[in-house]
């Protein structure tokens, strides 16, 4: 009898979603209003994880949300805010789809918000001179897809929250089963880098135990289409140090005689790379390795070099490789920063102490950080210097001539999922079937996300479905979402639960 109820409700699930393919924008449509609604309340409630408090009251409305829609919800505990899995089983036997999900801000300074309250939602159209100005909020019941709304986490990312709550809302008014189990784990501190979300994976796998993972977070490509993205690359820093005299000395006395931790500087790290942006230090990028098949793949992601130049105000790239989706499967090494002396109304005419970079290394799957951490290492050695890990000591600054200081962090390492794999073809499905277009498919996420360490713990296929504006000021004042992003990232969590595993 449970098999037959069983069989009953897949054949349910063909017959309607067959049924109803042609009014999914329909149906959408009909969600909409309650869901920018339900999206103006989730934003008003502070959501910055160096709050406690605040961040409480999110934990018991996204609780509350989810157990509304038959989701069961346990809070597993950590060293900072609980993480929160809402759990619903569709059938006693089935695959599991896992979702993530973030549900923490950045910081505000209201000051430089072109509104009183980043926490209230403001509806916003665009001037002839790309200025916005508020209208008001019971405009949204006819609104216009290129008309937005402005609030902390509008993009990132309490928007695919409210989102896929609708998604699972138009499934109850399809009444649609969908094919697999499902469970969502929110996060509550990805803002802080999730400091505590590896350990809780890993002393929480089995009730996290899943098939598949989709990460609903990011934005789109620049053409603004539905995209799916198959990894992200890591990220480790390093902090490089070189020294001149012991304290400042002044540069009429001293110029010329003593010599100057700058210059040493700017000559260790001119050696890393040579003018074409390739970084010089031997192996590397040995273990990465494009094949015919993958360049294929990666030239077919759209690319306008010449509107990056427009938009980045630059007259050439770096010729790492032969464009920009190739460059980012290859680990980079970027100054991030630099410091020597003083400059601007207190510059002074002195010999510096000291120069220092900070670096940070972005990585990808193929190569540990480790490994790069050392080749750098081993390269600053090679150019006649005593790498240390701390200050030298008087005796180690009068023995050695060159001394560098080099301390490194690793954050976390890159994931990548196969995009022709079973979890690949499965998402390209759903999009196809929804957008009737094919999915901008992009193997690699040239930034770095908290959740690595989480997918590489679980060892499940994972997958970027980015649904926002690109153009979302995300992390900056005045984020922002647009509303017609808003409406298909609706539809697309939708085509997702409704494709067949």
């Amino acid at each position: 009898m449970k098999k037959r109820a069983l069989l009953l409700s897949l054949l349910l699930f063909t017959s309607v979603w067959a049924q109803n393919q042609k009014d999914l924008e329909q149906v959408v449509t009909q969600e909409v209003q309650t869901s920018f609604e339900q999206f103006k309340v989730l934003l008003s409630i502070p959501n910055d994880a160096n709050y406690p408090e605040d961040i409480a009251q999110n934990i018991n409305w996204i609780e509350s949300a989810f157990e509304k829609r038959g989701f069961s919800t346990v809070q597993i505990e950590t060293e900072g805010a609980s993480l929160v899995i809402a759990q619903r089983n569709f059938h006693k036997k089935a695959s599991t789809l896992l979702v993530y999900l973030q549900v923490d801000g950045q910081p505000v300074d209201s000051s430089q918000w072109f509104q009183e309250n980043p926490y209230k939602a403001a509806l916003k159209s665009q001037n002839s001179d790309g200025s916005w100005s508020e209208i008001p909020w019971e405009n949204i019941k006819n609104y216009d897809p290129e008309w937005r709304i402005f609030a902390r986490s509008a993009s990132d990312a309490k928007g695919p929250i409210t989102m896929f709550l609708s998604a699972v809302d138009a499934l109850e008014r399809l009444k649609i089963i969908p094919d697999f189990n499902l469970k969502v784990i929110l996060d509550f501190e990805e803002e802080l880098g999730s400091p505590n979300l590896p350990a809780a994976v890993l002393q929480n796998k089995s009730i996290l135990k899943a098939d598949r993972l989709v990460i609903f977070d990011g934005p789109r490509h620049r053409l603004n289409k539905p995209t799916l993205t198959f990894g992200a690359r890591g990220i480790s820093t390093i902090q490089l140090t070189t020294y001149g005299p012991i304290v400042p000395q002044h540069s009429g006395h001293f110029g010329n005689y003593a010599p100057n931790p700058a210059f040493k500087l700017a000559r260790l790290l001119a050696s890393m790379k040579d003018e074409e942006g390739k970084v010089l230090i031997k192996g590397y990028y040995d273990g990465v390795v494009l094949d015919e098949e993958t360049k294929k793949i990666l030239s077919q992601t759209p690319q306008d070099d010449e509107l990056l130049k427009e938009v980045l105000q630059l007259a050439i790239f770096d010729k790492v490789a032969d464009n920009y989706q190739e460059a980012i499967q290859y680990p980079s090494l970027n100054i991030r920063g630099m410091q020597s002396g003083w400059i601007n109304e207190e510059v002074r005419t002195i010999v510096p102490a000291w120069a220092r970079a900070e670096i940070d290394v972005r990585l990808v799957k193929e190569i540990s950080a480790e490994r790069l951490i050392g080749l750098v290492k081993k390269h600053i050695e090679d150019q006649g210097f005593l790498v240390l890990d701390t200050e030298p000591t008087k005796k180690q600054r009068k023995t050695h001539k060159n001394i560098a200081t080099m301390t490194s962090e690793i954050s976390y390492q890159s994931f990548r999922t196969d995009l022709n794999g079973p979890t690949g073809k499965w998402l390209q499905s759903a999009l196809f079937r929804g957008f009737e277009q094919k999915p901008i498919l992009q193997r690699m996420s040239g930034g770095s996300i908290p959740i690595a360490p989480f997918v590489n713990a679980l060892n499940v296929p994972a997958v970027t479905v980015p649904t926002v504006n690109r153009d979302n000021n995300q992390h900056s004042p005045n984020e922002n979402i647009r509303l017609g992003n808003y409406v298909e990232g609706i539809k697309t969590i939708l085509a997702i639960l409704t494709e067949p595993f």
